[in-house]
């Protein structure tokens, strides 16, 4: 019997990269208040406008996101699609992966509005692509500090490297 073409067959559950049957209404309620308020937050304390915020999250109505936010805010019920519940997700990660290069400082939205010359951006800001509405922006940003984190694919940024200590011998763990 011959094997069915993997680009042609049907998806089946098991094979499937997120199993949206994993994210019922339950669950979404369960996160979708917290997350958007942590949303708000980074929004507020990056400056970021309304049309951006509407963008980065797929671009809902603005009388949708005033929704969201108020039942967020009051701690109503609230079941966010799973579509924004993903852009809202890598915005925290995005926000985690700053907060760790960067620290407090400001540094972090500075690098994020700035322009930026590394082939991903091509002299846009990473705020360029994070607001460009497409899910694949903001997970591109995602990955690219999470590999920035890591030691890859990140250009030196001036100054930075001369002021973070060398790593030694005693920064090495292992549990």
């Amino acid at each position: 019997m011959p094997r069915p073409n993997p680009l042609t067959a049907p998806i089946t559950q098991g094979s499937q990269i997120v199993d949206v049957g994993a994210y019922g209404g339950a669950d979404r309620r369960r996160v979708s208040g917290p997350g958007f308020r942590a949303f708000l937050n980074i929004m507020d304390q990056w400056r970021l406008s309304e049309e951006e915020r509407l963008r980065i999250l797929g671009r809902p109505s603005r009388s949708t996101y005033h929704l969201w936010a108020s039942k967020a805010r009051e701690g109503a019920g609230l079941a966010l699609p799973l579509d924004t519940l993903v852009r809202i997700s890598a915005v925290l990660g995005i926000y985690k992966a700053l907060q760790i290069l960067f620290g407090n400082e400001g540094g972090d939205v500075g690098w994020l509005k700035g322009p930026n010359n590394g082939i991903t951006f091509g002299g846009q800001s990473p705020l360029a692509l994070l607001a460009s509405g497409t899910q694949d922006g903001i997970m591109l940003v995602r990955r690219y500090l999470d590999a920035w984190r890591g030691g890859l694919f990140a250009a030196p940024v001036p100054g930075f490297d001369s002021e973070a200590p060398a790593i030694t011998d005693s920064d090495i763990v292992f549990l």
